[in-house]
């Protein structure tokens, strides 16, 4: 999709980038709020907010997420086996498409799922018992979803396409170095606050 949704691709398609990533931005962050809100009210009514037991399962998953994450024991992501319809990029307007992919995207499992963090921010907005506290932890995981499209910003010719692909290929071991180091720092810190809330 990042090769898609460029100014080259809008372009060609006489639709303005910037008006398809605003409304894939807004619509993906807009998803993101509206699951983690829902996951928040859930959580308050089970009365998940700041126990212990909260404290404990969020470890838990995050030391279940590593594990997926770096396939440990063969472990495989369960996850849905599809994108998003590459045929509304012609057949819709770009903002149209924007809110389409976004909201999608937004949701986090609508799609494939490339890391088990994503499970991850979605029990921690349940877990967060409250649905303001879990409307901004959806939130921040939409934008952040969504803030990737940016990385095709400057594409204005095949050639700078097949920079960025060179680019994003050259990055992703150091992204998915930079993920592990997140996902256990995490960690320590949900076990220690786990440790010091018994």
């Amino acid at each position: 999709m990042l090769g898609s949704i460029t100014p080259l691709g809008e372009r060609g398609r006489n639709s303005r980038w910037e008006l398809t990533v605003a409304a894939f931005i807004t619509a993906s962050t807009a998803a993101g709020t509206l699951l983690g809100g829902l996951l928040g009210a859930v959580g308050g009514l089970a009365g998940a907010s700041g126990s212990t037991v909260a404290i404990v399962l969020l470890a838990l998953a995050i030391l279940t997420a590593l594990a997926f994450d770096l396939g440990l024991g063969g472990a495989r992501l369960p996850t849905v086996h599809r994108q998003v319809d590459e045929e509304w990029l012609g057949r819709y307007r770009g903002w149209v498409t924007g809110v389409g992919f976004g909201f999608q995207l937004g949701l986090g499992v609508a799609t494939i799922v490339t890391t088990a963090f994503t499970y991850v921010a979605f029990l921690a907005a349940g877990l967060s018992g409250g649905v303001a506290t879990g409307a901004v932890i959806g939130a921040v995981y939409g934008l952040v979803r969504a803030g990737t499209i940016l990385a095709g910003s400057r594409v204005s010719s095949p050639e700078r396409l097949v920079q960025l692909d060179d680019w994003l290929g050259r990055w992703e071991r150091p992204a998915q170095r930079t993920l592990m180091t997140a996902q256990v720092l995490l960690l320590a810190l949900a076990l220690t606050v786990a440790v010091s809330a018994v």
